[in-house]
């Protein structure tokens, strides 16, 4: 394939991915999908897939134009052609792979015992440093947008000292060659961190443009924006944690909620059905409607607003839809690497080393003995560990324990610990039948043990 630039008097256009956030750059092209630089959008076959995610043109949208007089000497992420160049033959002791909570941590504990390795960063945003567990309670909360952000990724990457490559995805490890291809050229590293965390399950029957996720700042802006002064009809498809702290948080706000989930009850997989019964009072006086036991079958556009059709018939009318329907890490980079792929990126359950050299992994994309913790609890653990591994201490290890889970319904809040089992009895006390605003407790035991404990209220 040719690796001339088509020439062409009109500006270049930039489209982003709405699933991914990956940037097609028509300048660039993809040259390893078979389109040449230069190849413009609307040239391109609509059965071209994302490089990252998979989803197909249908699902990019016209992000920027860019001046082709500018173009020589400033990129659209504002760094010049030489920086870029530069970067392009980038080496650096440790190197992360993404800007969320598990890759600022690792940097903080990085720096906190080492302030001469060289660090940097990729990431496929800005790198803004945030708590993701307010996204789903920052309406109940009052926490205005601009207040999420707790550091710019510009700010944080000062502070500690590291180099930044925002906006930038990563698309193949070379192990052997101790170097990462990204959509901004190559990277050598001596250590590799992966902190690339987990993307939102997409329902196999709606589109991405139907449908919203709040796993990232940048979409949940965009979903705050867009009911801000509505009173808006939102579907909530999955009643997990995260779905149900959305639902709670969005109908405080004055809107009406339709919350969806194939099991029947909420929160089905983390707590007994007393208390699930219980959470679903506690909604009672809010506009939230819980349908259980259904799947959607379709979709439908009519008069502005979205018709979702269950399996059984049902039909539900919504504004907006956002999907709640767990996360599942993206196997390519490890599989482009040799790593183990076990639900998630094989881990050592002490060192949190891959399978290949000088390779570690943290947060939602890994697996510790083929199971996942997706909380922000054991990051910081997991951060500590690394980075003593990375400096050669290699005394201080990982112990998987089992970390307490908030459930921020504010309607009903409630604390999980332990590990609860799907076929042994609660007891409940004082009892089931106390008063909404008093707090009472479950106990779940396994071999003359307490193996669970939850507290509602």
């Amino acid at each position: 394939m040719s690796s001339t630039v088509v020439e062409s008097n009109t500006d270049w256009l930039v489209y982003i991915c709405k699933a991914c956030g990956l940037l097609y750059r028509e300048e660039e092209g993809d040259p390893d999908s078979g389109l040449a630089p230069g190849t413009r959008f609307a040239d391109i076959p609509d059965d071209w897939m994302c490089p990252l995610c998979g989803v197909t043109k249908s699902d990019f949208v016209l992000l920027v134009v860019v001046d082709k007089k500018q173009y020589a000497s400033s990129s659209t992420d504002g760094s010049s052609s030489m920086d870029r160049q530069s970067a392009r033959s980038r080496y650096s002791d440790v190197l992360i792979v993404g800007a969320g909570k598990a890759g600022w941590e690792v940097a903080k504990a990085l720096r906190a015992i080492n302030d001469t390795i060289s660090i940097a960063m990729v990431t496929g945003c800005n790198g803004d440093v945030y708590e993701k567990p307010q996204l789903s309670n920052a309406l109940v909360k009052k926490i205005d947008l601009h207040r999420l952000v707790r550091e710019t990724g510009i700010e944080a990457a000062k502070n500690l000292n590291v180099q930044l490559i925002s906006n930038t995805h990563v698309v193949q490890i070379a192990p052997s060659f101790k170097h990462i291809r990204t959509t901004k050229g190559m990277f050598k590293y001596q250590h590799l961190i992966l902190a690339h965390g987990a993307k939102p399950v997409r329902h196999p029957l709606l589109s991405a443009q139907d449908c919203w996720h709040v796993n990232h700042l940048s979409h949940y802006r965009e979903l705050r924006l867009a009911i801000e002064n509505t009173q808006s009809q939102i579907a909530i498809i999955g009643a997990g944690l995260i779905g149900c702290e959305l639902a709670n948080d969005l109908a405080l706000a004055g809107h009406q909620i339709a919350l969806i989930d194939s099991a029947v009850r909420p929160l089905a997989h983390l707590i007994p059905e007393a208390a699930a019964q219980a959470l679903i009072q506690s909604w009672a006086d809010l506009p939230i409607q819980f349908y259980g036991a259904q799947q959607v079958a379709k979709m439908h556009h009519q008069n502005g607003q979205k018709i979702l059709t269950m399996q059984s018939g049902l039909e539900i009318v919504t504004d907006q839809i956002v999907l709640c329907m767990g996360l599942q890490p993206d196997s390519s980079l490890a599989q482009s690497a040799g790593i183990v792929w076990d639900k998630g990126i094989a881990v050592d359950p002490k060192s949190l080393q891959t399978n290949q050299d000088a390779i570690y992994a943290l947060g939602d994309c890994i697996s510790i003995e083929g199971k996942v913790s997706r909380y922000i609890e054991p990051i910081i653990r997991q951060a500590q560990v690394i980075a003593h591994q990375i400096v050669g201490d290699k005394n201080q290890i990982f112990r998987a324990d089992a970390s307490p889970i908030r459930i921020k319904t504010s309607s009903l809040p409630m604390r999980l610990e332990g590990l609860a089992l799907g076929d042994s009895e609660w007891k409940i006390t004082p009892s089931k039948e106390a008063p909404a605003n008093h707090k009472w407790q479950m106990t779940q035991w396994n071999n003359d043990q307490v193996g669970a404990h939850l507290e509602l209220g």
